[in-house]
């Protein structure tokens, strides 16, 4: 037996009978107070909130009834809160089962007592175990509650979850009415645990936020809020609900569409309503914070399903509409990974996971939310389809990054036991930090000679690619794999494709593509813009990706030599920059390879002199560009052709205006 305990311990000595005196039978609240833990998760600092959220949650279920339309929340100094509505007050009269104790004192005394359980004092509410108040009360030092309630105040006191007083009637009242209750939590049971002056303010500017319709006026003594973003004293009230409060959380970031789409909606047969918020944002995580009955759900639940089913099913459909197949390719994943949202819903009778209610598991609120809220999701995609066109093709394009993260294997990350490979044709630059550096992709090997002698070598990195690389637009994924082209230029990177991008391991700060300034040139060109716009549209998000713009003629007379880019930059120059009685030596070049490296640098690579093109990816012209990749550089040649056929005429027309 010792070895169970431990080597020369001894087991514990246990009674040799057992018998009917042996069962303890726990009266009142004395559960709470032994097991605090099943009540109220812990007697962590968590668990000590909870306490607040309880009794500020019984004020908040007057205000969404309709009888309150103020709470005033104070946290003064030893730890004492106070919390005060503006409601009916609760009754005060003798329970009808017992008729020797007040219906106030049944609430605080006795647990799975309120008015939560029939509906009929409450439509729909937070508190339905009936455990709330009775909890606080168990687990506080010292609980102080007053009722005004028909003109007259009342008061009675507790201590431990038992009362210390009688019910007392303090007499006549005016232009009060409500509860208003202030505890102290028990340092038997949270010991030196104190309230968060931040927390409980945050907890309140949330509650405000969810039901525009409360004004909550929150004060604390000026010594527990030194500094830092807390008031000691505010009014929160916001008129405008979540919508509000997504604002508050997502500003100064930048929006997939301009205005969020948000509204409210009621469930059928009176069975409650939902409001919502919701935005998508270009880069960063997104959020859901869902509340039922204004309860924080922050694991989700049944509402959150109902939720997800009306986005996902409702993009789908308006994809289908607009006959775009790619459309059913997207998941919740896609969409709800950018996605900055805020759900309240308010149900009657609503099941939560535990006491804590983390979770809601009502199973009927999953079809109510979503069909409350796919209708006025299908009439704002329908109405704005500009908007909707921009969402859906940032949908798609999550999709296929997602798929493409399944399928690609590429380098592995540079650790301290393997070096990070780089390919051999590249001539690197001197600075190790990617600050101010940048790397010059170039055609072929006689392009790559020039540029290598033209460069900087401090900051500047030569990448000769051969030829046209592989149009990824078209090309299955094993064939990306294979390329070896593509292969060497994200190795030369550093950050990685796929689940393995890593913004961070870029290894220059700017990515150059520099052609021949022919046809050939802006073929390859168009390429290269379209790898990184599939496979690393974070480099062109970020502004990363640029143009270079050399030089096609060199013109020469009297001594003087300039260049011009194309042909109607030299007839422009050849009027301008000479005198008509000279005569203008044209020189052609034939290519990057061709030019002196002098040349090259003076008026291509030089930051001094060249100018740059950056390639931009406009959020609000989203869809009409992933539609012009698909048509240019997809898989349907007929795409190319409808687009030639269309734009013949404005081509030739700009062509002669050149």
């Amino acid at each position: 037996m010792n070895d169970l305990f431990g080597r020369g311990a001894k087991a514990p000595a246990l009674s040799d009978t057992y018998s009917a005196k042996d069962i303890e039978v726990l009266e009142g609240l004395e559960p709470v107070r032994r097991r605090p833990g099943m009540y109220i998760g812990g007697t962590d600092e968590g668990a000590l909130h909870h306490l607040a959220a309880e009794i500020i949650d019984n004020a908040m279920d007057e205000a969404v009834a309709g009888h309150a339309d103020r709470i005033d929340v104070t946290l003064e100094a030893g730890n004492w809160l106070t919390v005060r509505d503006n409601g009916r007050g609760i009754p005060v009269d003798p329970h009808p089962k017992f008729p020797k104790l007040s219906a106030l004192e049944v609430i605080f005394t006795t647990l799975h007592s309120g008015g939560k359980f029939s509906g009929k004092a409450y439509a729909t509410s937070g508190g339905l175990h009936g455990v709330g108040s009775s909890v606080v009360n168990a687990l506080a030092s010292t609980m102080e509650v007053e009722v005004a309630r028909d003109r007259v105040l009342w008061s009675q006191h507790f201590s431990r979850g038992k009362p210390t007083t009688k019910l007392k009637n303090l007499g006549p009242v005016q232009n009060r009415r409500g509860t208003q209750i202030k505890f102290q939590p028990d340092t038997e049971i949270f010991g030196p645990l104190a309230f968060s002056a931040a927390r409980l303010y945050r907890f309140c500017r949330s509650k405000a936020y969810l039901f525009k319709g409360v004004e909550i006026r929150w004060s604390c003594d000026p010594a527990l809020v030194p500094g830092g973003d807390t008031p000691a004293t505010s009014v929160l009230h916001f008129p405008g609900g979540l919508l509000d409060f997504l604002g508050s959380a997502t500003e100064g970031r930048s929006p997939v569409v301009p205005l969020p789409w948000a509204g409210e909606g009621n469930f059928p047969d009176g069975a409650g309503r939902a409001e919502w918020a919701v935005t998508w944002f270009e880069q960063g995580e997104g959020f859901l914070s869902t509340y039922a009955n204004t309860i924080p759900t922050p694991q989700g639940g049944t509402h959150e399903a109902g939720f997800r089913a009306a986005i996902v099913k409702g993009l789908r459909a308006y994809g289908e509409l607009k006959k775009e197949k790619r459309a059913a390719s997207v998941t919740a994943e896609d969409l709800f990974g950018g996605m900055a949202a805020m759900l309240s819903v308010f149900v009657r009778e609503p099941q939560f996971q535990g006491q804590t209610k983390d979770r809601l598991t009502s199973p009927e609120a999953a079809r109510l939310v979503e069909g409350a809220l796919r209708d006025h999701f299908d009439h704002w995609l329908t109405g704005d389809p500009m908007n909707a066109d921009n969402l859906l093709a940032y949908a798609i394009e999550r999709a296929e990054d997602r798929i493409r993260r399944r399928e690609q294997k590429d380098t592995p990350r540079k650790t301290a036991t393997r070096k990070l490979r780089l390919p051999g044709k590249l001539s690197d630059c001197a600075r190790e930090s990617s600050e101010g550096t940048e790397l010059f992709l170039v055609e072929g090997d006689s392009a790559g000679g020039s540029a290598k002698q033209a460069r900087d070598r401090e900051t500047q990195a030569v990448l000769p690619l051969r030829g046209k690389i592989l149009n990824v637009a078209s090309a299955s994924a094993d064939k990306l794999r294979q390329n070896q082209e593509l292969k060497d230029l994200i190795e030369a990177l550093g950050c990685g494709v796929g689940e393995r991008f890593d913004i961070a391991r870029l290894r220059y700060g700017r990515v150059v593509i520099m052609t021949d300034a022919d046809v050939d040139g802006a073929h390859i060109a168009a390429l290269l813009m379209t790898f990184f716009y599939k496979e690393l549209p974070e480099l062109v998000r970020q502004g990363r990706i640029f143009l270079a713009q050399p030089p096609l003629y060199r013109l020469q007379a009297g001594g003087v030599s300039i260049y011009a880019r194309d042909d109607a930059d030299r007839e422009k120059l050849i009027k301008t920059r000479f005198k008509a009685s000279q005569k203008v030596e044209v020189s052609r070049f034939k290519g990057l390879g061709e030019m002196p490296p002098s040349a090259l640098k003076e008026t291509t690579m030089d930051p001094k002199k060249r100018v740059l093109l950056k390639v931009v990816l406009p959020p609000e012209e989203r869809a009409k560009t992933a539609e012009l990749m698909e048509a240019l550089m997809g898989r349907k040649p007929e795409l190319r052709f409808k687009f030639i056929q269309d734009n013949a005429a404005r081509l030739d027309a700009e062509a002669v205006d050149a």
